[in-house]
């Protein structure tokens, strides 16, 4: 009968994690994640550009002082992306924690860092973009993501998209689709794996 309990227990945690990773994610993306780290953190290359916003040198190579200071596009990619992991992470942390402690269940430490742990550092890697196009294609569906794009309307002098410009990465895109199914696969791994820790560590009420 214990076992049994047991099995009930696992159940319903992986079940609840499960939901919580999966449902906070989107909030984390598209409320939580700053604009500006959106666009820059696929950024990739040796390629100088500004540390204060990403843009290339050779667009504007006049700056001085702070403002002129530089790094390569992959440097400013991997600082941008950070930023939103760490955002992601705290949130959804803090999400589980909420959850669990006000229907009474008290997962541990070492559980909870670990399930984040699984979640933040794949998010990097994922959101880095090239490792996910990689995947994309071994599994047969780069076609996929060159045909499903979607074209931005024009937003007029003045504004960073002037011109309709055709997007293959954000919302509306299959890469964008592909990016979140990955994303919710990988929290239902981190679900079980915290509950597993947890479940082998005891006193959880």
């Amino acid at each position: 009968m214990t076992d049994r309990f047991r099995a009930i227990e696992g159940l319903a945690l992986v079940a609840t994690l499960t939901s919580v990773f999966g449902e906070i994610h989107p909030f984390c993306d598209q409320v939580v994640q700053n604009s500006h780290d959106a666009l820059t953190k696929g950024l990739h290359g040796s390629h100088l550009v500004y540390k204060n916003d990403g843009s290339p040198v050779q667009e504007n190579p006049w700056r001085h002082g702070k403002d002129g200071r530089t790094c390569t596009a992959s440097a400013y990619g991997r600082r941008s992306v950070s930023r939103h992991v760490a955002s992601y992470s705290a949130v959804q942390l803090a999400t589980t924690v909420a959850v669990t402690r006000t229907l009474g269940y008290r997962v541990p430490v070492s559980a909870l860092l670990t399930g984040t742990a699984i979640n933040a550092i794949t998010h990097g890697v994922i959101d880095r973009r090239d490792p996910l196009l990689w995947l994309a294609e071994k599994v047969g569906k780069a076609g996929y993501i060159q045909h499903a794009t979607v074209v931005r309307k024009a937003g007029g002098e003045g504004t960073e998209y002037p011109k309709a410009v055709q997007d293959v990465s954000g919302p509306g895109t299959a890469l964008m689709e592909i990016d979140q199914a990955v994303h919710r696969a990988v929290g239902v791994a981190a679900a079980l794996v915290t509950t597993w820790i947890t479940l082998r560590k005891g006193n959880r009420r």
